[in-house]
């Protein structure tokens, strides 16, 4: 995507917007990070997720002023909301989910590359159910052929299959215990890194075959990925099978599959073998290939 000044963003479509976005999130991060340095990771984490949050919203009420917007550092952004009781984004139409900063501990260690912004758009009239129509995941350390920093958007392509053993992705610093009996009932291969969006991306990229989580996350930790990964013909899903659904009374999406396609029913059968305590889910249906 060609530079963008600030007075053509608003002229942008919504899939080149995200893009747009979490690229202008990226370049302040990156001048951030070099400019501050890693002495302090604490404050460093503090700072990236503050001024990527400012950043993002500011530009969300400027060219996109009638959406209604979920980050993860909004006041009450965790917050599960009762029964009568409403946010501002429960009547919008087009809800914006951001991560500011995905992969803080990895964003405050020197050398590391694998922290990410998510940028995703869910819509209600899109679906019965509403639908994600838009998403972007950038990351501002890594770089394309010609130098630009990495942002995937939804239209990457499939990526080729290939022989031996299935590459999971898993948490570097904390994956789910039933991760490695998943890993030995498929004679699989772990492939440690950082943020989810990066994790997911990976699949995307065909680095690795899959990414499974139920370890507790929030919408804003997978919206933007898992729209990368649908635009690009991947399985999402929750580990149990069922739908990824955004925008709900309460955040939390606490686990995640998403893998090649082919792959799908293979390893939500050898998950369900595992044991693992299936998160609450109050759906049934099975996920399609569209946004949803």
């Amino acid at each position: 995507m060609r530079l963008v000044t600030e007075d053509e963003a608003g002229r942008l479509d919504d899939q080149q917007f995200a893009q747009w976005l979490a690229g202008r999130a990226g370049e302040a991060l990156t001048a951030l990070r070099d400019r501050q340095g890693f002495a302090d990771p604490k404050a460093l984490k503090d700072a990236g997720d503050r001024a990527s949050h400012e950043l993002m919203t500011a530009a969300l009420a400027r060219w996109r002023p009638a959406d209604a917007v979920l980050s993860e550092e909004e006041a009450d952004s965790r917050r599960a909301w009762a029964d009568g009781e409403r946010a501002p984004r429960h009547d919008a139409d087009r809800v914006w989910i951001i991560d500011p900063l995905d992969g803080t501990r990895e964003f405050s260690e020197a050398g590391r590359d694998d922290w990410a912004v998510h940028v995703a758009l869910w819509q209600r009239s899109a679906a019965p159910d509403g639908a994600l129509v838009a998403g972007a995941v950038g990351m501002p350390a890594r770089t394309t052929v010609d130098g630009d920093q990495l942002i995937l958007g939804t239209a990457c392509p499939t990526p080729k299959a290939v022989d031996g053993p299935i590459r999971i992705a898993v948490s570097r610093s904390r994956p789910p215990a039933f991760v490695g009996e998943l890993v030995e009932l498929l004679g699989a291969q772990a492939v440690p890194m950082g943020s989810a969006g990066v994790k997911v991306c990976a699949v995307v990229t065909g680095e690795v075959d899959a990414y499974v989580h139920a370890g507790g996350q929030y919408e804003w930790d997978s919206a933007a990925p898992v729209a990368v990964a649908l635009g690009a013909g991947m399985h999402a899903s929750r580990i149990d099978g069922s739908l990824l659904r955004y925008n709900r009374a309460d955040p939390r999406l606490p686990d995640l599959l998403v893998c090649r396609p082919e792959l799908a029913d293979r390893l939500l059968d050898a998950i369900a073998r595992t044991g693992v305590e299936m998160p609450a889910s109050t759906v049934t249906d099975t996920p399609g290939g569209a946004f949803g």
